[in-house]
């Protein structure tokens, strides 16, 4: 095992980790740890180049920073991608390496399942190491996903409630790109509160899967961000909406669990000046990474969970309240809000 420090300007500490005999090739980005040790998930996908591996995951791991600090939980932001095509490759050994390569930074970051890992990976890894989470031990946590849904279902209401005068959704129409693991769950929720829905994916038997158990109309996924909808829930990997594309959304509200959704931050400045609500993608999806968290703490109960999920709308109602006080973009006030919270937490610290 090689692991590599590099040198990343404004991030705690950024590692390649690279063994030969598993094939593992990953990156973990470390970026602020001044709430507590790193905590995010893992990613593994076939990047076309380190550089667009390495630049996705110091951009998800500052977002951890911002989500864990307004999530209100003691961790600091963190993740890690693993650079290979998963269909490819003997999971269990990949796994197991990356383990070690958490192992050796002694507990400065908490890992678990993003994009392209399960519940069985993480597993895996917790063999090696205990720096991980989401693995759902006495039926407490386990996978982020449905209470990332959740939470994002909350999240959607609020917005709702801030656009249009109520939370309901009952005739609301949504389109969600992204069915998988999240956006599936999503849109149950959607579908049982009455909400049409269209949905898109690349993975077609996602998708006629949510035509047949909700309703669904299906579109093709270059298509789905122009769909004549109330609400735009982008579910799948991030860079939705950019200079390109944000003239053809027809919604008047973005709101989804994909991270990163705006492809440069003026974006949502560009959302604000065409009066589209944007539910900042840190805080509308953080009830994953709070799930973790409490796993962690081993405070972890369904009470507690759910009363974090409920708090998630009532955090973007302050948002949006806020945005509007301040004639801000949405975006920029979470961000506030954020660098507020860790000012804070480095000031104790400073004055302990």
């Amino acid at each position: 095992m090689q692991i590599e420090d590099l040198s990343v300007p404004g991030w705690e500490r950024v590692v390649r980790a690279q063994d030969e005999a598993s094939g593992l090739d990953a990156i973990i980005a470390i970026h602020d740890v001044t709430l507590g040790p790193a905590c995010g998930g893992c990613r593994f996908r076939p990047y076309q180049t380190f550089e667009s591996a390495l630049e996705d995951v110091t951009r998800l791991s500052k977002g951890m920073t911002y989500k864990n600090a307004v999530g209100n939980i003691p961790f600091g932001g963190g993740k890690a991608v693993i650079i290979a095509d998963p269909s490819s490759v003997k999971r269990t050994e990949i796994f197991r390496a990356f383990g070690q390569a958490l192992e050796a930074l002694d507990g400065a970051y908490y890992t678990a399942e993003d994009s392209g890992v399960t519940v069985e990976d993480m597993k895996i890894v917790r063999s090696v190491t205990p720096y991980v989470t989401g693995i759902g031990e006495a039926r407490k946590g386990g996978n982020p996903a449905p209470f990332t849904a959740r939470g994002v279902f909350k999240g959607i209401e609020a917005a709702a409630a801030a656009k249009f005068g109520s939370s309901s959704l009952d005739g609301k129409r949504v389109a969600i790109l992204g069915v998988g693991a999240v956006g599936t769950v999503l849109a149950e929720l959607l579908h049982d509160a009455g909400a049409s829905l269209v949905v898109a994916d690349v993975n077609e038997s996602a998708t006629r899967k949510a035509a047949e158990l909700y309703g669904a109309q299906i579109v093709s996924p270059d298509l789905c961000i122009s769909q004549d909808v109330d609400i735009f829930s982008p579910c799948a990997l991030g860079g939705s909406i950019r200079k390109e594309t944000i003239s053809e959304i027809n919604a008047k509200i973005v709101a989804g669990a994909a991270n990163n959704q705006l492809f440069t931050p003026d974006m949502d400045l560009a959302l604000q000046s065409r009066e589209i609500l944007y539910a900042p993608d840190y805080v509308i999806n953080a009830a994953g990474v709070i799930s973790v968290g409490l796993e962690i703490l081993e405070s972890w109960t369904s009470e507690e969970i759910t009363s974090r999920i409920n708090h998630i709308g009532d955090t973007l109602t302050k948002i949006f309240e806020r945005a509007s006080a301040e004639k801000q973009p949405t975006g920029a006030i979470a961000d506030a809000m954020a660098l507020e919270i860790i000012a804070a937490a480095k000031m104790q610290k400073d004055n302990e």
